[in-house]
């Protein structure tokens, strides 16, 4: 076997993945402190050509390679065509790529990805750098981030499922879907149904009906009914709640995505997540679902109401 292709020793990670303004950058920086607090050796790695104002530190940053800004310069392309490029060269210098992840070796590692949703749904490039970390023996699961303001919106909800799915089905991870900046979801306005309709993607039908009720999406019913098919057929996705300010919140994500990528933490790791939790809680840590996120966002809305009742 060449030396390329022998597999290195055997590490875990995240590939942050999801369109502009999810918080990607924001999600590393505040998982890999999160992780740290446990006592994980967390490296954050931008792969990012584009972010150019990075929220904290990276150990590894592909501007060292190539820049967007540059190739839009030099080729006389634009952002997304640019983008594009970029991901194509990092596939043809993976050999760059790894010589760098070998400094980082022993840690857990959280890769900051582009947000241009094309390289998730059809392009090839980013999707073979991922198959090529994987053969260095890189456990890695895809936490694809999606703005909880889309939930107040059916018609965006939906199209939020599909893209979801279309990741789901090229990227070829193991894969988390979140809904991202939970802690600002009522300033976004009234959900139609409760939190666990969206995170749980339960009967479309009834998202359907909340549609019919739109002149606009009446006429696209058939087409809508179509869709939800298809996204009920596959039964795959659904959301995990998360607000990074929240430690419960975090714990929540991070418990799925170690279940996804197959990490088994030790019981040091355990003891040191229950002291965190109860510190956090100020009382003994339990797994919860949606339920505390859901009583947030109906306390804030009752809040609201009763102000507009005051102003009256």
């Amino acid at each position: 076997m060449a030396e390329g292709s022998r597999a290195g020793p055997l590490a875990f990670g995240q590939v942050v993945i999801g369109p502009p303004g999810s918080g990607k950058s924001t999600y590393c920086q505040a998982m890999g402190a999160f992780l740290a607090q446990l006592g994980r050796r967390v490296a954050v790695v931008n792969l990012d050509p584009a972010n150019e104002a990075l929220p904290g530190p990276c150990a590894l940053d592909i501007g060292e390679l190539v820049t967007l800004p540059d190739v839009m310069a030099s080729l006389g392309l634009g952002p997304n065509g640019g983008l594009l490029y970029c991901m194509e060269y990092l596939e043809a210098n993976a050999d760059w790529l790894r010589e760098r992840l070998r400094a980082l070796q022993g840690h857990y590692l959280l890769f900051d990805c582009p947000g241009q949703v094309e390289l998730y749904t059809h392009h090839q490039a980013l999707k073979n750098v991922f198959a090529q970390l994987a053969k260095w023996n890189f456990r890695l699961a895809a936490v694809h981030l999606v703005d909880s303001h889309y939930c107040t919106d059916p018609g965006k909800f939906i199209s939020v499922l599909c893209t979801s799915l279309s990741t789901m089905l090229h990227v070829e991870l193991p894969h988390v879907n979140v809904l991202s900046k939970m802690d600002l979801i009522e300033h976004y306005g009234k959900l139609a149904f409760n939190l666990d309709y969206y995170t749980e993607v339960l009967d479309l039908s009834y998202l359907l009906d909340h549609l019919a009720s739109d002149p606009f999406f009446r006429n696209f019913r058939r087409l809508n009914e179509k869709l939800v098919e298809v996204i009920e057929d596959y039964s795959l996705v659904s959301f995990v709640p998360l607000n990074v300010q929240d430690k419960q919140s975090m714990r929540q994500v991070l418990q799925a995505v170690d279940k996804a990528s197959g990490f088994s933490f030790g019981d040091r790791e355990q003891r040191s997540l229950e002291a965190l939790m109860s510190a956090a809680l100020g009382a003994d840590f339990h797994f919860s679902s949606t339920l505390a996120v859901q009583e947030k966002y109906v306390q804030s809305q009752d809040k609201a109401v009763e102000e507009e009742v005051m102003d009256l």
